[in-house]
């Protein structure tokens, strides 16, 4: 039996214990690399050959640093520099440690020449493995697909922690499902993703891939552009976050790119991520306006494989300098039809056309309507197109129900909603900025716990809002269109359209803040007389009928006196135009008492109409206008 059999706890033979520097470390390790490299050639020899270690004293070797550290002795330093020949069933004498004198400045700094060659030797091990990696680009944090692994990768200080020992149910990765109207009938084991991300999968509580999962996940593996469409809470994140962890590789910087339109979008689709990558080495930072951008460049020092950015943003500290586009192998596009739009199109051109690398792009949305397909063309490669709203944009999951109001009830009508449904979370779009205050405000005045959210806010007021409705706090936001786009909030049972949006697409992103995933979701529209319209379209282009909605109980008030007023005005001038049409007869004028016989021809003034009129012609607006000032006016 060898001494290693027997608890053999003298000087190690093991090379990677040599790199040891820290505080407890012999003074005698990491200090001369040529040893250190005959060492690993002792070790594989003696494997080679099944030799026993060898337990010899080692030779004195000289320490460097000249003068003494203080509170070290004579003695301790002969004990370091020599060993006593350890006798058979004798442990070896332990190589003393140097006294430091609590605050000794020399002591403290003893340290830092090591972590310098510790890093060095880090560094060179490094360029060792990137020439030896073969021209084919590889991920760099391979794993075998039957490996269990069972712990996460290291991860930043920045990085989430998962709680990985709560239980779970037992996970089959080949487990066959039935397709349906949200999931298709695959695993994510045959989609070809690696186990690592497939762990992370897992530990996330998704069980089967969704339709555009299936089927988007597969050609980003290929390396195809991919224009992607699919209904809202369809998972369109995981669709193209997965294969971009399969596909990344650990320890190059900016390699992939998302753009969203908003800052909230941003922070989700960087959470999301994060939490898919919990057993990958990828980092992932956010980099959007509204938060200072020291804070940010000190995210982007750190290396990170995946980039969520804000056009702008993007923009700005690429001109700084703060990064850079060299390694971009992919960029993706999420809510194209948004980024295609004309307020991010002159920056959207501007990144695509810096990112001079070899890329992938892939570009995906709810609505992409064919003006935005083709200009998302141009930016890409013989693109696949991917579709899975067959029948309606909207997912059957939603109750979706129009209810007709006038426009000064609508307040108390939502609050009759809100008080006699009592749902659990509601999400209440309005088309303007200065409606959401005035609504929230009114609602709080009621005894509503009520917050606004929209463009006009500072972002860490955004942020604290976004972060008390994810954790349970509110029971109604109030939000413009900017809570609209590809926000994921567990939880919100109802979404209500207080304002119809005059683009329609509008709509399909507002409702799908509900349902998410399979779930059952609610939403109201309030419709005006006037707005008859724009629900007309909403039901053309998601193909879909919406019913109306009565609510007995409802007793709708009294119109406003400026109301009732304009009416009165409206139709008091209705009347008066129906008085005077264009066939009827003209109005004679009056004869003055007075009148010039030389105005007329021969002195022959008419003091009546003729007798015959050509009947065809009929009167002019400007006849028909001056007509109705010479109408006697009502007191």
């Amino acid at each position: 039996m060898t001494e290693h059999d027997q608890g053999y706890d003298g000087p190690s033979h093991d090379p990677e214990d040599l790199f040891d520097t820290g505080p407890d470390a012999p003074p005698s390790r990491g200090r001369n690399v040529a040893h250190l490299e005959k060492a690993e050639e002792r070790v594989e020899k003696e494997a080679a050959s099944g030799d026993e270690p060898d337990d010899k004293p080692q030779k004195k070797r000289r320490r460097r640093g000249g003068r003494k550290r203080s509170g070290e002795k004579q003695g301790e330093a002969q004990n370091t520099d020599q060993q006593p020949e350890a006798g058979e069933g004798d442990k070896p004498a332990q190589p003393a440690q140097p006294a430091r004198a609590e605050g000794d400045a020399d002591g403290d700094n003893a340290d830092r020449p090591k972590r310098k060659r510790k890093r060095r030797r880090r560094r060179k091990g490094g360029a060792e493995e990137r020439e030896q990696r073969p021209a084919a680009r590889m991920p760099a944090y391979d794993d075998d697909d039957d490996e269990e692994i069972d712990e996460p990768a290291p991860r930043r200080a920045d990085k989430p922690e998962i709680d990985h020992d709560e239980p779970h149910e037992e996970w089959d990765a080949d487990e066959v499902f039935e397709a349906d109207e949200i999931f298709a009938g695959v695993s994510f084991k045959s989609l070809g993703l690696r186990n690592s991300v497939l762990r992370g999968v897992h530990a996330a509580g998704y069980r089967r891939p969704t339709h555009i999962q299936a089927q988007l996940i597969p050609m980003v593996l290929s390396g195809k552009d991919v224009l992607g469409q699919a209904r809202t809470g369809a998972g369109k994140t995981a669709s193209f976050g997965l294969p971009m962890l399969h596909m990344a590789e650990r320890g190059e910087e900016f390699q992939a790119v998302v753009l969203c339109p908003t800052r909230e979008l941003a922070i989700q689709i960087t959470a999301e991520i994060e939490e898919l990558s919990a057993f990958t080495p990828i980092h992932t930072a956010a980099v959007y306006g509204g938060q200072p951008i020291p804070i940010q460049v000190r995210k982007l020092q750190q290396g990170p494989e995946i980039i969520v950015a804000t056009p702008g943003r993007l923009m700005d500290l690429y001109e700084h300098r703060h990064l850079h586009f060299r390694n971009v192998r992919q960029i993706v596009l999420d809510e194209v039809d948004r980024m295609l739009d004309i307020g991010f199109r002159d920056d959207i051109r501007k990144i695509l056309k810096n990112i001079q690398s070899e890329h992938q792009t892939v570009f995906v949305s709810a609505t992409i309507s064919e003006e935005i397909e083709a200009l998302g063309r141009s930016f890409m490669n013989d693109p696949e197109k991917i579709v899975t709203t067959a029948g309606s944009l909207t997912v059957n999951t939603v109750e979706q129900h129009y209810l007709p109001v006038q426009r000064w009830d609508k307040k108390r009508l939502l609050l009759h909603l809100l008080t006699h449904e009592d749902p659990a979370l509601t999400l209440i779009f309005c088309r303007t900025k200065r409606m959401v205050d005035d609504l929230t405000k009114y609602l709080r005045d009621k005894n509503v716990n009520a917050q606004a959210i929209h463009g006009d806010m500072p972002q860490s007021k955004r942020n604290s809002v976004m972060k008390r409705m994810r954790a349970g706090e509110l029971g109604v936001l109030v939000a413009s269109d900017l809570a609209a786009r590809g926000l994921d909030v567990e939880g919100i049972s109802h979404v209500v359209n207080y304002d119809l949006p005059e683009d329609p697409e509008i709509y399909v992103h507002r409702i799908g803040r509900t349902a998410r995933a399979g779930k059952q979701g609610v939403a109201w529209s309030f419709v005006s007389p006037i707005e008859g319209e724009l629900l007309t379209n909403i039901e053309m282009l998601a193909n879909i009928h919406i019913p109306a909605l009565e609510y007995p109980d409802f007793e709708p008030g009294e119109p406003p006196r400026q109301i009732r007023e304009e009416k009165e005005r409206k139709e008091k001038t209705l009347e008066r135009m129906r008085s005077v049409s264009r066939s009827s007869a003209p109005v004679v004028p009056k004869t003055p008492a007075k009148v010039d016989p030389n105005a007329f021809p021969d002195g022959l003034v008419p003091t009546k109409m003729p007798p015959k009129r050509l009947g065809g012609r009929v009167n002019t607006a400007r006849a028909m206008k001056q007509q109705m000032k010479e109408l006697p006016k009502e007191d």
